[in-house]
């Protein structure tokens, strides 16, 4: 029998650029998943399709599962085997439950390990140029929680040098007049740094006797408090300069694509949402590619115009027994980097890939004559574009079709990128495919229960739209009207490079 394991795990301050590897790998790993609502729901795709996921809540002032529901969930997977994430934000032995979670796990004889996170009382004001220390005017700090204020030793508080407090905003004005009683300037600096670390996060900037009016009537939570004269030192943060700092870019996507595309983003300061607008899978039958794979000596040339055509060809292949040296005389014409980079995990290289990356330069450029060249073409079953197999055979080349794989639409919209839709928080969405941009499209319909296109329109009136190439470009105009931002070089380092000269 397996046994279980819990792991109890700091998610850090929310992105998942600052996500140690261990919690990396073990989100990987996981077979359950019990996470907190400040957890960045991002992190959530880095776990296996067939993890369950449990959202307990957690968050101050907000419904929440009970704790001793947390640690019966706990102790219920972990008996049954079960590899547990217990995800929870910052550091798990900051302000966090854990203490009652260890205790329940070690009453129940069962195994746990702690995975230290990024604490946001150490992040947030790191990222927002705040030191905590200073030879000269910060020697020491103190983090504390603005919980039951009236129970902490305020005299002895009052006199170190800087001071951190987490879930403070609900009781700030308590804690200034405890500190000014007890010896504090009313003229010294107080930061408040909201949401730390992502595309929502604001600061305030005052001093004791100014920062209640200057908040008066503000939500702050989640936020980060830090009083002192270390305030003054602010640094300009690379952080904040990045080109992409403070926007939010909507991914939309195949649901089992990698991340990539979000990781170049985040290297440039953007915080990214991704939204799954493909499905794919299998063909609704292999009989087609099967035979096609029997008699592969009959072809002069392959075409593979995706990942996904190369993935599923080659699998294909493995599963009937097959070896790749039986391609060993028929050449390879592949469309895309990408398309170039997944045939490379194969060991192999295309003998031709047109210019740009683009299919409908792939006739033009060909290295020779296509007249009676017998070419395989392993494809989306349905909804692919046709003009690539007309011209082929304008050239009067035999060209023969096989559903490779299945391409549809999501039954519904993932809610997270939902949420962030309706509540204005997109500044761009990407799309690098015509077939991403139609299920968006189809998506939001389905979401606003409508067939109204000016109410989508609406929806996404101040967003700006970002195009893979032409072709991805027309469906834009065709269905959202417009198109702000088309990559020169038709991949997604191409659409990293035009959003950076866009925005820089």
């Amino acid at each position: 029998m397996t046994v279980g394991k819990v792991y109890l795990v700091g998610s850090g301050i929310g992105s998942i650029n600052y996500l140690t590897l261990r919690a990396y790998h073990l989100l990987s790993q996981a077979e359950v998943i019990i996470y907190d609502a400040l957890v960045d729901k991002n992190l959530l795709n880095l776990v296996s399709e067939s993890c369950l996921k449990i959202n307990v809540g957690k968050r101050g002032g907000q419904a929440s599962t009970k704790q001793s529901t947390i640690n019966n969930l706990l102790i219920n997977y972990c008996s049954q085997g079960k590899q547990v994430v217990r995800l929870k934000s910052g550091d798990p032995l900051i302000f966090g439950r854990v203490n009652e979670e260890i205790k329940a796990l070690e009453d129940a004889n069962c195994s746990y390990e702690l995975v230290p996170g990024i604490s946001s009382a150490l992040a947030a004001p790191l990222l927002t140029g705040i030191p905590l220390t200073d030879r000269e005017i910060s020697r020491c700090f103190t983090i504390l929680t603005g919980h039951q204020p009236e129970l902490l030793n305020w005299p002895a508080l009052a006199k170190i040098d800087t001071l951190v407090i987490l879930m403070g905003t609900r009781t700030l004005e308590k804690i200034i007049n405890y500190l000014i009683q007890n010896g504090r300037s009313p003229d010294e600096p107080i930061a408040i740094i909201q949401n730390g670390g992502n595309n929502q996060e604001k600061m305030w900037i005052g001093t004791l006797k100014t920062i209640i009016k200057q908040v008066s009537g503000l939500s702050l939570s989640p936020a980060i408090i830090v009083i002192g004269n270390i305030v003054n030192l602010r640094y300009m943060s690379s952080s904040v300069t990045l080109p992409l700092a403070q926007k939010t870019v909507l991914i939309t996507r195949a649901k089992e694509q990698s991340s990539q595309f979000s990781l170049l983003l985040q290297q440039q300061g953007a915080n990214t949402i991704e939204m799954p607008a493909l499905e794919i899978s299998p063909p609704s039958s292999w009989e087609q590619l099967d035979l096609a794979i029997e008699s592969l000596s009959s072809f002069d040339w392959l075409i593979l115009t995706s990942a996904n055509g190369v993935n599923f060809f080659f699998q294909r292949l493995q599963k009937l027994g097959k070896d790749i040296r039986i391609l060993g005389k028929i050449k390879i014409a592949v469309v895309g980097k990408k398309t170039a980079s997944c045939l490379k995990q194969y060991h192999l290289t295309p003998d031709f890939s047109p210019p740009n990356f683009i299919a409908d330069q792939l006739i033009e450029h060909f290295p020779e004559s296509l007249s009676h060249q017998k070419i395989l073409f392993p494809r989306v079953e349905t909804g692919g574009r046709e003009i690539l197999v007309k011209e082929l055979q304008k050239q009067e080349a035999n060209v023969v079709e096989v559903p490779a794989y299945q391409s549809g639409c999501p039954e519904n919209i993932d809610i997270q990128a939902w949420e962030a839709l309706q509540n204005k928080q997109v500044d761009i969405i990407t799309f690098a495919s015509s077939k991403t941009v139609k299920n968006f499209y189809k998506l939001l319909e389905k979401a606003l229960n409508t067939n109204q296109k000016s109410d989508i329109i609406s929806l996404l009136d101040n967003v700006c739209f970002a195009s893979i190439g032409p072709q991805t470009s027309k469906t834009c105009r065709e269905l959202l009207e417009r198109v702000d931002i088309q990559a020169e070089e038709y991949t997604l380092e191409g659409l990293t490079k035009e959003l950076l000269k866009y925005f820089g």
